[in-house]
């Protein structure tokens, strides 16, 4: 009788991290072809933590979950349409004002190219010998006075050399339907953008159902395992809704008070469009790395017309560096990093995976999401390693 061969743990485990590289790499592709889909999602999903806090707020005052969902996306979206309006009379008013930005700007680069000028000279000044500076002096050299004639030579046209004629005149092609170049490039990405907003078209009804079905979908997730696999599995629903909470609540909070104490700045310091300029800066602060550089641009460059010298624009930097510094510092710890436990490593590799995948949205996205999977690895034995792996 033949006796069957059962394989071995070590026979086993090339196969099976054969197996998981081929599952990671098929994640990865469909993360990547498919990061219109899971951008969407993630953004309602991102959405619906934010507001579920005002949800329960609502539902303490004895309102059931569907009509409370309802009344704060329907309020959310009138806050929405209010702020893009904000956004678009100043955005107007700046277009109006870009030629005096263009000429302070221009006279920035001539102080900029007379400094450097300056400093060349003061450089060759102390480097270069003084017996190489000095020009030499070179006699010109004597001609004699030509011959005079008796006979006046008949003045002949001097015709033009030939590389001196004006250029020939170009034919400026207009379509017959008199479009010009932003209306073609329009045109011609047309499929792009309705795709775009077909997509974001989906985020409130996403928000609405992520909101009032809430219980519901908890429950349908846990009745997915049975024995301890359902009490890993709680956990890990209850870690990730409160990390994520965290993080996104969080992060806004830090936002708007950065947004008000910098518009206030901003406003005493008479610059203009600090209500486009004090949000952009707020939230520029955020980004992990970058956020302080980020947030100096806007009111630098909006600061331009209004001030002349390098003090006012040092003031700038350095109150909101301050802020920068204070939020990051004192209120991040309390309001987030309690919550979020990422080691820098993990954190800077995240930011390039989700970034090379998502592009731009991926860097915002990619603390929370890296955040929720190590919540998934801190609630499953088996998995604990890889979340000690990512933690601080």
């Amino acid at each position: 009788m033949a006796v069957l061969h059962s394989p071995t743990i070590t026979e086993r485990k090339p196969a099976q991290v054969a197996l998981n590289l081929i599952a990671g790499g098929v994640v990865i592709a469909l993360l990547y072809f498919g990061r219109d889909f899971f951008v969407t999602l993630v953004t309602g999903i991102t959405i619906g933590f934010l507001l579920e806090p005002f949800v329960e707020a609502f539902m303490r005052l004895r309102l059931p979950r569907s009509f409370a969902s309802f009344l704060v996306c329907s309020i959310s979206l009138l806050l929405l349409y209010l702020s893009g309006l904000g956004v678009y009379v100043q955005t107007a008013d700046l277009m109006e004002d870009l030629p005096r930005y263009s000429t302070r700007m221009n006279e920035l680069i001539d102080e900029i190219v007379i400094s450097l000028e300056n400093a060349e000279k003061t450089v060759t000044t102390f480097v270069v010998p003084k017996r190489l500076r000095e020009p030499q002096v070179v006699a010109p050299p004597v001609t004699p006075p030509p011959a005079r004639t008796t006979r006046k030579r008949q003045a002949e046209p001097v015709m033009p050399p030939a590389n001196s004629l004006p250029p020939p005149v170009q034919e400026v092609r207009i379509r017959a339907d008199g479009s010009g170049p932003i209306v073609r490039y329009f045109t011609s990405n047309i499929d792009y953008v309705l795709h775009v907003l077909l997509l974001a078209s989906f985020v409130p009804f996403l928000v609405y159902f992520m909101l009032s079905w809430r219980d519901h979908l908890r429950r349908a997730y846990l009745q997915m395992f049975t024995g301890p696999g359902r009490h890993a599995a709680g956990r890990s629903w209850q870690g990730i809704g409160d990390m994520a909470r965290a993080y996104v609540v969080g992060n806004f909070v830090l936002g708007l008070l950065l947004t008000l104490g910098s518009g206030v700045f901003f406003y005493l310091m008479n610059i203009p469009y600090f209500l486009l300029v004090a949000p952009i800066s707020g939230f520029l602060s955020l980004v992990p790395y970058i956020g302080l550089p980020l947030a100096i641009i806007p009111p630098v460059l909006a600061a331009l017309p209004v001030y002349k010298g390098l003090a006012p624009f040092l003031i700038i930097a350095s109150v909101v560096g301050f802020f920068h510094l204070l939020a990051l510092n004192l209120l991040y710890p309390k309001l987030v990093g309690s919550r979020v436990h990422l080691n820098p490593l993990a954190v800077t590799i995240a930011l390039m995976f989700w970034g090379v995948l998502w592009g731009p949205l991926g860097l915002v996205f990619a603390i929370p999401i890296t955040a929720g999977v190590k919540a998934v690895f801190d609630n499953m034995p088996e998995l604990q390693a890889y979340g000690k792996f990512l933690g601080d």
